[in-house]
């Protein structure tokens, strides 16, 4: 059983700064890509950040600057910093993992999510 755990949400103001986590645990043989996603009421979900596994990084070009996402390998963790946040930043975030559980087939996971509200 697979569990991608985030934390670190919660309410900022204009021009603040968020730091998620991201815990990935349980049958873990190899996790190739983490990422951050996000979903705003009313709108698709859409990619945040990524990183893959030897460190490259992909981000969307609304936060390209603002936010740097981050993992520790050894704690199959991931981060996103978030700074200069804005009220459009405001959504749910999602961590999701593309890994290899050590028993099954590769598979993408998601994590609960936690709320980011950037109030103006």
């Amino acid at each position: 059983q697979v569990q991608l755990v985030e934390s670190g949400g919660g309410l900022v103001q204009t021009g603040g700064s968020l730091r998620l986590s991201c815990a990935a645990s349980g049958s873990i043989f190899y996790i190739n890509t983490m990422g951050w996603f996000r979903q705003a009421p009313g709108k698709v979900r859409e990619l945040v950040a990524s990183m893959g596994s030897g460190g490259s990084t992909n981000y969307a070009d609304s936060v390209k600057g603002r936010f740097t996402i981050s993992r520790d390998n050894a704690k199959n963790t991931a981060y996103l910093f978030m700074n200069s946040l804005k009220p459009e930043d405001t959504a749910v975030y999602y961590c999701n993992a593309d890994l290899q559980p050590r028993f099954g087939g590769r598979q993408s996971y998601w994590g609960q999510g936690t709320q980011v509200t950037v109030s103006s």
